[in-house]
């Protein structure tokens, strides 16, 4: 049974939890205080070099500031010379840096000189939906097979959405396979401008409320060849954000940064293209405004996407087409909501999938796991699922398990059930094609069905995962989907598991390509390689021509895993809301699963970085995210777990996974001192599970962030906007956790106003200032900020239990008395309740109650309390300014 919550005001002379505002059922809260004694007073945007005739002169190519100049010699493993440059007809001046041989970052000693050909816009006529244009040039580049005439449509979809397709009019060229809202009118009253430059193309946008320029194309040449695509714009500011997945600040460095986009297997590593791909980047825009917008490029192509202190961005990808969005937002969070209006909202969580989750890989044995569950029951520490890796498969074969080591995996699980606990397993994709004695239906009827993935001459390429020789199926086929189902569905008749792990689906293999390699063509080495890591397209994972029934794996690979979680999310196996955690993701994954942020190591420096992924992927729609706790591999520390344990227990996501080999790291493998700060921060993150649970479901109708960085809240208070040492739950709850080793205290930043330390009540009058906090090891510091009403409740060792427990209500009351908050409420499993209104006669929560509440920032003591007309018990402490309402338990139906 699960909560939706109230909104609650209160004044010097009323306090109201009026309005709690359960999305489902209506509460209404009065709470009438009298007085003793009536109160008796009541960044400038830098516009890009011009560019004007054709010529590599010296003179032209020295108006050219660095800081602007775009790369026209991007392949990697070359030393650029002046001849090479020359080649190509761009200018060659050495910078003060010293020319980039591998990594293409620094000033490019080989860039585009003003007037460089490119495409020229010869018509434009107007749709009903915008404008559609032809665009041709006459001078071939120096990539093979340039397109030489295109087709452009500008469609005005709607008010704060613009979105821009070019295309080859005289080719079908791939494009991305996911589902996007078709605009159907053009908007009324745009919040943007679209102007078009003739000669050269270029378009320029800008936001009309206040001219800024979000795009502007004219700085660089279009690139439209069949396997090299590239456009550049300006950037509005240096702040730019999201771009993931990579291992970063959660600010983007704009110093000649390249990112990379080809989905890999790869432990977090800076400079790296890791397991997913997300082009889409949120802008602050210059001056400290507070507004913002997007930008999503839809492709899914290998790419790389070159930042630059202009401030500027190239996009150079090697296949589709340029189809992109800008969003006007104006605010970050609106910017947020638009881009998830085009690649869907998020799921709504089943509510276990908020608990705290206890894996490894290498507990040998099923009845090893069973002992770590049992143990933490004798603790009281909170837990609601428990997962196997890999280790508990019979020869790591999907869809198996181990009949001698994890014998007693199903009474394991039937023992969880009883608890209220719930049992994860991983997946991998790779299915073995190797027959072990007696067949193996997964792949004998896979082959059956056809629905693995293909060489170029139909037979089945095989690669190398765990098991051995295996083969990929090919979940762009629904077929696929049937065949995946069917084996999910046996496997639960046997184990009956309540959510999947899904892994290795960049898709990851041990060899390159296959293993009987793969042919030499156009798609295994294109004219142009994004700095990929292994350099070549098929580096631990498939051949790039490898035959999928929608495309070949070269414009396919990295939507392998969105499939993936696509094909393993049917709720008809658990008949319930599903849950999936994947490791490779793409554009409109939270619609099918979460994501952790991958073999991270046991270093502070992971636990910092993983705020920034967090966030990041928030942004991106997929809000449902964490890191592995106190680190995958590698030995954790027991001060580097504590503390991990506290941030972890304000992921979204929350899990503890460490390696093979490796020491335990679940809570009771420490010290009685590390165990007890270990329960006390897991605890506390139950008693916040209505909050939470209220943000996923903000998160789920609207597009809102969960765990959300504090520029979004403060966006015009530009010192913020690097902050990922901090984050808030929601508009309201800052976290501010210990990162480093060997400290008592933590410095963190508050914004101006007032906040409430969440545990004492104390307040904090900022001015936007740093403060340096307490923070003994048992502790982790959260403020409240002026204005809120936050829903808790009384916590236990599973959320099965705790959902039940009396609510809760804490208010950090503004200056001028007033508070106000939400909460949402269903049954938790099959979201069934959502989308009717409660009454009292309905059971599901009937018995949810709210037995006290809190409210931070009451100046003077009341005399009497009173709870919907009736008398109720309170204590009031002068010294924290702190009234507490005991209101008898009163039904919220």
């Amino acid at each position: 049974m699960l909560p939706r919550r109230p909104s609650c005001s209160a004044t010097t002379a009323l306090i109201s939890l009026g309005s709690l505002l359960l999305l489902v059922c209506g509460l209404w809260l009065l709470v009438t205080i009298f007085w003793l004694q009536a109160p008796s007073n009541s960044v400038p945007h830098r516009a890009p070099p011009p560019r004007g005739s054709p010529g590599t002169e010296p003179q032209a190519c020295g108006v050219v500031p660095e800081a602007w100049r775009f790369d026209c010699y991007p392949e990697r493993g070359v030393v650029v010379t002046r001849e090479l440059c020359e080649a190509r007809n761009c200018c060659f001046i050495p910078a003060s840096s010293s020319p980039p041989a591998l990594g293409r970052n620094g000033v490019p000693w080989c860039f585009y000189p003003p007037g460089f050909p490119s495409y020229s816009l010869v018509s434009v006529n107007a749709t009903d939906l915008g404008q559609t244009g032809t665009l041709v040039k006459t001078v071939k580049t120096y990539y093979p097979k340039d397109i030489l005439t295109l087709q452009l449509g500008l469609l005005y979809e709607t008010d704060n959405r613009l979105r821009v397709r070019i295309t080859d009019p005289s080719e079908s060229r791939f494009e991305v396979p996911i589902a996007v809202p078709k605009a159907t009118e053009k908007a009324s009253s745009p919040a943007y401008s679209v102007e078009l430059s003739n000669e050269p193309f270029g378009i320029i946008v800008k936001r009309t409320s206040t001219g800024a320029v979000l795009l502007n194309t004219t700085v660089a040449p279009l690139f439209y060849c069949d396997q090299f695509l590239q456009l550049s714009s300006s950037l509005s500011s240096q702040y730019i954000y999201g771009l993931g997945e990579h291992r970063s600040s959660f600010l983007h460095d704009i110093h000649w940064n390249t990112l990379t986009m080809w989905a890999r297997d790869v432990a977090p590593t800076e400079l790296t293209n890791l397991y997913g791909v997300h082009p889409f980047y949120l802008a602050m825009d210059e001056g400290g405004t507070g507004t913002a917008h997007g930008f999503f490029l839809l492709n899914s192509n290998a790419m790389d996407v070159v930042l630059q202190p202009g401030p500027a961005i190239t996009w150079r990808t090697i296949g589709g087409i340029l189809d992109f969005y800008v969003f006007l937002g104006p605010d970050p969070t609106s910017v947020i909501g638009q881009y998830l209006e085009v690649v869907g909202y998020p799921a709504m969580p089943v509510y276990w999938a908020l608990g705290y989750h206890l894996c490894r890989w290498g507990y040998g044995s099923s009845n090893a796991t069973w002992d770590v569950v049992k143990n933490m029951r004798n603790y009281g520490i909170p837990q609601d699922v428990q997962w196997n890796d890999i280790d508990y498969m019979d020869r790591s074969l999907d869809f198996t398990f181990d009949p001698t080591a994890f014998s007693t995996l199903p009474d394991m699980v039937k023992d969880l059930h009883s608890h209220g606990q719930r049992y994860v397993m991983m997946l991998d994709p790779g299915i073995s094609s190797v027959q072990p004695e007696g067949g193996y239906w997964p792949y004998d009827e896979g082959l059956r069905r056809g629905v693995f993935i293909n060489h170029t001459d139909g037979s089945t390429l095989i690669g190398k995962v765990w098991p051995g020789l295996t083969a990929f199926p090919d979940f762009s086929d629904d077929v696929t989907h049937e065949w995946w189902y069917d084996n999910l569905k046996r496997f639960h008749d046997k184990v009956p598991f309540d959510g999947l792990w899904i892994d290795m689906n960049e898709p990851s293999s041990f060899v390159d390509g296959s293993t009987v390699g793969c042919p030499d063509t156009e798609l295994e080495n294109p004219p142009y390689t994004p700095g990929i890591l292994g350099g070549l397209l098929r580096a631990k994972t498939l051949c790039a021509s490898a035959v999928q029934k929608t495309s070949s794996h070269y414009n396919m690979h990295s939507l392998y895993g969105l499939l993936e979680a696509k094909a393993s999310c049917p709720e008809a196996y658990v008949r319930k809301r599903a849950f999936v955690i994947s490791r490779s993701t793409f554009p409109s994954q939270g619609q099918y699963s979460g994501h952790w942020l991958g073999d991270n190591r046991s270093h502070w420096k992971d636990m910092y970085t993983s705020i920034a992924g967090m966030l990041t992927f928030n942004l991106l729609g997929v809000p449902l995210v964490g890191a592995d706790i106190c680190g995958f591999s590698e030995q954790t520390e027991e001060e580097l777990c504590v503390r991990w344990t506290q941030l972890g227990a304000f992921y979204p996501f929350t899990r503890n996974h460490n390696s093979i080999d490796q020491k335990p790291q679940d809570p009771p493998a420490f010290s009685p001192a590390a165990r007890s700060a270990m329960k006390q921060s897991l605890l506390l993150r139950s008693s916040l599970f209505p909050l939470l649970y209220t943000l996923f479901h903000r998160a789920h109708t609207h597009g809102h962030t969960v765990a959300r960085p504090l520029l979004f809240e403060f966006p015009k208070d530009v010192r913020t906007y690097g902050i990922d040492r901090q984050f808030l739950w929601g508009k309201s709850l800052m976290v501010t956790p210990v990162l480093d080793p060997g400290v008592d205290y933590v410095v963190g930043y508050f914004p101006q106003g007032l906040w409430y330390d969440y545990y004492t009540g104390d307040s904090i009058r900022s001015k936007g200032e740093e403060l340096r906090l307490k923070a003994p090891l048992e502790h982790i510091n959260l403020h409240l900020r002026e204005g809120a009403v936050i829903p808790t409740q009384r916590p236990n060792t599973t959320l099965f239990v705790s959902s039940g427990q009396p609510l809760h209500l804490v208010s950090s009351l503004s200056e001028d008395g007033s508070a106000g908050g939400e909460l949402f409420w269903d049954d938790g499993e099959t979201g069934s309740t959502n989308t009717i209104t409660f009454t009292s006669s309905l059971p599901i929560a009937s018995y949810i109650t709210v037995e006290t509440a809190s409210f931070y920032g009451v100046k003077m003591e009341p005399t009497r309390v009173m709870v919907n007309s009736h008398d109720a018990a309170f204590t009031y402490r002068a010294n924290q300014v702190r009234l507490g309402v005991r209101s008898q338990r009163l039904s919220v139906f």
